[in-house]
């Protein structure tokens, strides 16, 4: 793939249109819309990642939210996962503030950037294994393009779990065999870099307690240490949140 820059990545990741079923599907939701985003202009394209292009460290989600990404056309911008997740990233001192509503509100992220194994909305949630494979070759040159700074990879939720390991796999990374199994809070070195898991900040997940805004703090602080980022403590998040 003769791309040079993580720039250039992202303006071809937005003309993709590898997966007719998928192309369909975001493409229908920006037309019908959600109602309280009935006068809004949807996205309804495939969505980059979303950070510097010297980052340390990297965030792997599973795809865009249909009514969230697939809307604003940013990573976890516009949905409750997303207030979840840059709450948390803005309290370890990953991000310039804590909330995500539109691409042009003002977000940065600090040595940190986010991505998806797949780059559109899917119907359910649940993109097919195919899909997935027809997206891996972005995130390997995604990785490859990151490899002189990147030390941390922290992946919310088991599927992208899988498609991360097939991915550094396929880009020839030493993954250690038996593949590790994902579980909240794992992690493993893989060369210079470190995998952490973590439960993905899904609402099923963050309305039941399974995930915690102190648990989710906890995985980045340990992934942003390693990755030799500065992390806010858990008392200067504390108050920050007060």
């Amino acid at each position: 793939m003769p791309l040079a820059t993580l720039a250039e990545l992202d303006a071809a990741v937005v003309d993709c249109r590898a997966c007719p079923r998928l192309v369909a599907w975001r493409e229908r939701v920006s037309q019908e819309k959600r109602a309280a985003y009935r006068e809004q202009t949807y996205w309804g394209r495939p969505v980059p990642g979303f950070g510097p292009a010297d980052a340390r460290l990297l965030i792997v989600g599973l795809a865009p939210a249909a009514h969230g990404a697939n809307r604003t056309g940013r990573m976890f911008t516009g949905d409750r996962s997303g207030d979840v997740l840059y709450a948390a990233l803005h309290a370890v001192g990953l991000a310039n503030q804590p909330t995500a509503t539109a691409a042009d509100d003002g977000l940065e992220l600090f040595g940190t950037r986010i991505t998806a194994p797949v780059h559109c909305a899917p119907p359910d949630n649940k993109p097919t294994p195919a899909e997935r494979n027809h997206c891996r070759p972005w995130l390997e040159r995604e990785l490859e393009l990151l490899t002189p700074t990147l030390r941390s990879i922290v992946v919310l939720g088991g599927f992208g779990w899988q498609a991360l390991l097939a991915t550094l796999t396929a880009a020839g990374y030493p993954v250690p065999r038996p593949r590790p199994k994902f579980g909240h809070g794992v992690r493993f070195p893989i060369g210079e870099l470190t995998v952490f898991g973590c439960y993905h900040v899904s609402q099923q997940n963050t309305f039941t307690g399974r995930l915690t805004p102190d648990m989710l703090e906890q995985v980045l602080r340990a992934a942003a240490t390693n990755a030799g980022l500065p992390a806010t403590s858990a008392a200067e998040s504390l108050r920050n949140n007060r």
